[in-house]
C-alpha cells in the first residue's frame, strides 16, 4: 500500500457521497417538474373550460340585449 492509497480511497468516498446527493437531488427535481407539470396541464384545461363559459355567458348577453332593444322599438 502507498501513501496515497488511503487518500485515493477517501476521494473516492467522498466522490461517491456527492454523487448519491447528486442522484437525489436529480430525483427531487424530477418529481417536483413532473407534478408541475400535471398541475399546469389541469390549470389549462381549467382556463379553456373558463374560457368557453365566458364566452357563452357573453353571447347570452347579446342575445338578451339585441331582444331588449327590439322590444324598445317595437
Amino acid at each position: 500500500m502507498t501513501d496515497k492509497e488511503p487518500y485515493q480511497s477517501l476521494e473516492l468516498r467522498d466522490l461517491e457521497t456527492k454523487l448519491d446527493q447528486l442522484i437525489d437531488l436529480y430525483d427531487s427535481v424530477k418529481n417536483e417538474n413532473d407534478t408541475l407539470k400535471s398541475k399546469q396541464d389541469v390549470l389549462i384545461k381549467e382556463r379553456d373550460q373558463l374560457l368557453e363559459k365566458t364566452t357563452q355567458a357573453r353571447n347570452r348577453v347579446e342575445v338578451m340585449i339585441t331582444r331588449l332593444k327590439a322590444m324598445e322599438q317595437g
